[in-house]
């Protein structure tokens, strides 16, 4: 069973009827037993990143979300699911994320418009299973104003050109994270979410 993570944050019937349509078991929850008997999991959002770590805490999903993911259950964060795994954000200093992955997210630099809102291309930094059946530098929507900065080069498995060269896509065993949405992706969005689903089997 996949469970989508329901903390308040982030459009949740659009993903939940993405998956659907791949024939996935899908259950939104935000029950802490149900992250701990979870198959794969899935943590989509738009927001601020303090706010989400708050109310993830408030729901008690902090430690079941992280003892998951260090056994090494299946995750894909979307979006802002993608930057609480890392340690800290500009738009908040002083509020820690999920600190899975090493490093941090910043904002968009001055001169940009942002949000970064439309389609943009993903290059693909590496071969992944992410990736299968997908051609290089395809289209993905985006919409977001803040990007992550891994540590680890070796985290990195997309990235993305606006204003500067950013990370778009991490990948650290089954832990996986996206900045762009698939679920308004169109073909491109659903070959990443079928992908995963094979990954998850």
């Amino acid at each position: 069973m996949i469970i989508l993570i329901d903390y308040g944050m982030g459009n949740l019937r659009s993903i939940y009827m993405a998956l659907v349509r791949l024939d996935c078991q899908v259950k939104v929850s935000n029950v802490p037993a149900d992250i701990r008997r979870a198959s794969a999991l899935v943590l989509p959002g738009q927001g601020a990143f303090g706010d989400a770590m708050a109310d993830l805490q408030a729901l008690g999903l902090i430690e079941p979300l992280v003892e998951a993911l260090q056994a090494g259950i299946p995750y894909l964060g979307i979006c802002l699911g993608l930057q609480l795994l890392f340690e800290a954000s500009d738009e908040q200093p002083g509020i820690l994320g999920l600190g899975l992955l090493p490093g941090r997210i910043v904002r968009f630099g001055d001169g940009l418009t942002v949000p970064q809102i439309g389609w943009n291309q993903v290059h693909q930094e590496c071969s992944h299973p992410l990736w299968d059946n997908l051609a290089e530098d395809s289209y993905f929507y985006f919409v977001h104003s803040y990007y992550a900065q891994p540590a680890l080069s070796g985290d990195v498995i997309g990235t993305t050109e606006y204003g500067c060269t950013y990370v778009s896509a991490v990948a650290r065993g089954t832990m996986l994270g996206i900045q762009f949405h698939p679920e308004k992706s169109q073909d491109t969005g659903e070959a990443v979410l079928r992908n995963f689903v094979r990954m998850c089997a």
